[in-house]
């Protein structure tokens, strides 16, 4: 049998440690595609008012996920916040996917942005995935992207 004193002890590391454990399990951590490197970081608020000052160039952006490809999670919608559009994000060389149940949590993507023109018949697909263009008179579309090469994803608690 213990001392009284050293089941105490063994009692409170215990809780300290079940309690550190919940906090990080909390924090949970999705990881996809390379490892963040030590790009820039750049508002998504910045991206928009200045867009061909980001295309082509690596950098770091954060925000919020808004929307997920359900199909197998292939794009995904990131926004500075609940109150802006945000941008379409897609990984590179088609190499990994989110969890098609990431809408809510923060994100922080490292890779480039760029300009797309789709087909009408490409951009009707998109439009019938979730993903939200703006017609060009022909039927086609114009979309300004981010192509990821590092994923982070981390739960809002």
């Amino acid at each position: 049998m213990l001392p009284m004193t050293m089941t105490t002890t063994l009692s409170t590391l215990l809780a300290v440690v079940l309690v550190l454990s919940g906090n990080t399990l909390a924090q949970e951590v999705i990881s996809r595609g390379d490892a963040l490197g030590n790009s820039p970081l750049v508002s998504l608020h910045d991206v928009m008012s200045d867009v061909e000052a980001y295309l082509d160039t690596t950098v770091t952006v954060e925000g919020s996920v808004q929307r997920v490809c359900q199909m197998k999670g292939c794009w995904m919608e990131l926004a500075a916040d609940h109150d802006t559009s945000g941008v379409r994000v897609t990984f590179k060389d088609y190499g990994f996917f989110v969890p098609t149940d990431s809408q809510g949590r923060v994100a922080r993507l490292e890779g480039v942005f760029e300009t797309n023109v789709f087909s009408k018949a490409d951009a009707d697909h998109l439009i019938a995935e979730g993903v939200e263009l703006t017609r060009n008179p022909d039927g086609t579309a114009t979309e300004l992207s981010f192509v990821a090469a590092a994923v982070e994803l981390r739960t809002v608690k």
